[in-house]
């Protein structure tokens, strides 16, 4: 089933949801793409090709081939290869606490803070490896732990939407934390306003007025921001 960008936008999220659900979830964006969500609508859009998602394999494929009408083409070696599921293992020895290997991780598999070692919970880690090429250090190593299975075969559609539950709960973190530090600015900045004739070094009223002026504009920047 082929849909273009002429079609209607129900029938073509209805397509996204369930190329959605046929990709593996693991966000490791191989495929070229952000998210498997965002490959899933590039696909939908006929923007992105079916053999791009090396960790679905060559039965991913298939699925995506048979939702779309798509020729089942091998898998494209730019995006990688297939090969089995893979657990990240951090080196405590070498492991510095930089706390960059938990911001790439699209699941909150990484547990640790500021220079504290790090370590990666084995049931949520889907084997992404964007945690890898981000460690200073190089303490990151990629365990494989499913030899002579890969792509579905080594990944199951519990763990996929288990996968994508967890990615979803990150994101939605993110933006509220985002949103929490936003408020905290604001905060901070109205408050410099209250007091800023108390509080300023400034004592000509021209400058408290302009210095003033620069504190609003910067707090309606801030809020139209916020709104979009």
């Amino acid at each position: 089933m082929n849909v273009s960008t002429s079609s209607s936008f129900p029938a073509i999220e209805a397509l996204v949801q369930q190329l959605d659900r046929a990709l593996p979830q693991t966000q490791c964006t191989r495929c070229g793409y952000p998210d498997c969500h965002s490959y899933a609508h590039a696909i939908a859009l006929g923007e992105a090709a079916i053999n791009q998602c090396p960790p679905g394999g060559a039965e991913g494929v298939q699925r995506l081939s048979a939702l779309t009408g798509q020729p089942a083409l091998p898998l494209n070696p730019e995006h990688g290869s297939e090969g089995p599921r893979r657990l990240a293992r951090i080196d405590e020895d070498w492991c510095i606490g930089c706390t960059l290997c938990i911001k790439a991780c699209p699941v909150d598999a990484i547990l640790g803070s500021n220079k504290q070692m790090h370590v990666v919970l084995d049931a949520p880690c889907n084997g992404c490896e964007l945690c890898v090429p981000v460690c200073p250090v190089d303490c990151i190593a990629m365990l494989d732990v499913t030899p002579g299975r890969s792509g579905w075969q080594a990944w199951t559609p519990a763990q996929a939407d288990e996968s994508r539950a967890r990615y979803e709960a990150r994101q939605q973190r993110l933006v509220r934390e985002q949103r929490e530090h936003e408020e905290r600015l604001l905060t901070k900045a109205q408050r410099k306003l209250d007091h800023l004739a108390q509080e300023s070094k400034l004592t000509d009223p021209a400058d408290l007025d302009r210095k003033r002026a620069v504190i609003q504009a910067a707090m309606a920047r801030a809020r139209a921001k916020r709104a979009t």
